[in-house]
């Protein structure tokens, strides 16, 4: 999966879940602020994470994750290799 399949997987799966406009979604935009997350939703996207990339993001990774760019690279880092 190249860098740019994630990115436009990550916005469309995030912008219908969390009901947020995907011109929203910038890299360096704040993922807690874009998305309006409390501590349940980012559960949640957490969630959404794990299940569509089948990746495991262990709580204390958390704190690394402010960005969409963060996201975009842990998630990228983190891929099964095929």
């Amino acid at each position: 999966m190249t860098r740019e399949e994630i990115i436009a997987k990550v916005n469309a799966v995030l912008a219908e879940e969390f009901e947020v406009e995907l011109d929203a979604f910038t890299p360096d935009a704040d993922i807690k602020d874009t998305l309006s997350l409390d501590s349940l939703s980012l559960v949640d996207l957490v969630a959404i994470i794990q299940y569509t990339y089948k990746i495991k993001v262990p709580a204390s990774d958390l704190p690394k994750i402010k960005t969409f760019n963060d996201l975009y690279d842990y998630i990228e880092s983190h891929l099964p290799v095929e």
